[in-house]
């Protein structure tokens, strides 16, 4: 963005200025933006995902990480409050998950109306709904860039003096991925641990088969 609405800069820290600025005298906001309407560009366009946020796989192939983020979510729901995409760097996509309390209670049905969150995302109900759900979402994803290979159910909850979570309330990617990166070795290199669920990653001319 340029013009006599935006910002000439940080105050007192010209490297700053430097980095936020391209050379014709634009600030980079960071977001990624696409057409409202592709036949319309008149139309305008949406906030898309944060480009800093972005990453590639092993393979260099580019992950739009806001992207998987909001479908897996969905996909997940209701057993899935909010992710962190992970993948940077290595073969396949994963996700470190803040469970959903209120909704791991309703998929857990036989559970203790007193269960911790602990007990609750070991439940084989909660588990099989969510494993349900990736698996569609890798049926209609198969390509390394939206598929998700594997998970990590986390019981403590974003922090906010871990820089977790921003200044506007949302997940923090690169902050808990930072703080948390013990868990994303876990998540690839520990198969087998009762809070990490590998989920099927179908090719494309088969059928997911039913977790």
């Amino acid at each position: 963005m340029r013009g006599p609405n935006i910002t000439p800069g940080y105050y007192r820290a010209p490297e700053l200025t430097a980095q936020a600025f391209d050379e014709e005298g634009f600030f980079r906001l960071g977001d990624a933006v696409r057409l409202v309407d592709a036949e319309r560009p008149e139309r305008g366009l949406v906030f898309d995902g944060r480009v800093s946020e972005n990453f590639k796989l092993m393979s260099g192939t580019w992950v739009a990480a806001g992207h998987v983020r909001l479908a897996a979510i969905a996909a997940g729901a209701p057993v899935v409050q909010d992710a962190v995409v992970t993948g940077h760097d290595r073969a396949e996509i994963g996700l470190l998950i803040f469970p959903n309390p209120a909704g791991c209670r309703a998929v857990a049905k036989g559970a203790p109306a007193d269960a911790p969150l602990d007990d609750l995302i070991r439940r084989p109900e909660v588990r099989d709904c969510l494993i349900a759900g990736l698996a569609r979402h890798n049926a209609e994803n198969p390509g390394s860039s939206t598929r998700v290979a594997r998970v990590l159910l986390m019981t403590e909850p974003p922090s906010v003096d871990g820089n977790e979570i921003t200044d506007k309330g949302y997940i923090n990617q690169r902050g808990v991925l930072s703080r948390r990166a013990a868990l994303v070795e876990r998540l690839y290199n520990d198969d087998g641990a009762a809070d990490i669920i590998v989920i099927d990653v179908p090719a494309p001319a088969r059928h997911v088969a039913e977790a």
